[in-house]
């Protein structure tokens, strides 16, 4: 736990290391960043579930998409996903697709606490202008052809995405204070006792 937060200001739901938290959205909706902050301030491990596959698999993600094909990279990412959902006291940030599958989110609805980062598709265009290098589904797009991919995922993931538990706003995480009041925020959200 951070030592600056003591045990009885986290509401016993975020509290209790046997209930994970995921978090799903589409890239660029903040899960990693939002992530990172929220295990810090939980006290939790942070686990981002493609960095945790490519470990595992000594590949990255793209070349598993690239050698061996995307229905073999879910099949991994379904395993994978419900190796760490067992895990103790973690916070999972989620691929984009990964609720999209296998019944991964049934099985993250069941067994932990789901939170979709909810961001505007202009947001999302934003950030990867930024750094689309490193999204490899946006590499070398013009900025209307990542609109144009953004608008087509949001629509089509947008039904897994609305079934998380929770719907939070990832659009305030630019600076360490918007990541610092964004937590706050989150945790704040849930009533003394939840």
């Amino acid at each position: 736990m951070n030592p600056n937060t003591s045990s009885s200001q986290i509401p016993a739901t975020l509290a209790n290391p046997l209930i994970p938290v995921f978090l799903t959205g589409y890239m660029a909706s903040g899960k990693t960043t939002f992530g990172r902050a929220l295990a810090n301030r939980l006290g939790r491990q942070f686990i981002d579930l493609d960095f945790y596959i490519e470990q595992r698999f000594r590949m990255t993600v793209s070349d598993i998409f690239v050698h061996e094909g995307e229905e073999e990279f879910r099949r991994k990412e379904a395993a994978m996903l419900r190796e760490v959902g067992e895990m103790y006291n973690v916070v999972v940030s989620c691929g984009g697709g990964t609720p999209c599958f296998h019944d991964n989110l049934d099985y993250m609805n069941g067994r932990g606490l789901t939170v979709n980062m909810a961001v505007s598709p202009e947001c999302i265009l934003r950030r990867l202008m930024l750094n689309n290098s490193r999204r490899p589904l946006m590499a070398g797009k013009s900025e209307e052809e990542m609109r144009s991919a953004i608008d087509k995922g949001l629509k089509a993931r947008s039904r897994f995405y609305d079934a998380a538990k929770i719907q939070f706003g990832g659009e305030e995480l630019e600076s360490r204070h918007e990541i610092d009041r964004s937590v706050e925020r989150f945790i704040s959200r849930f009533p003394s006792g939840c």
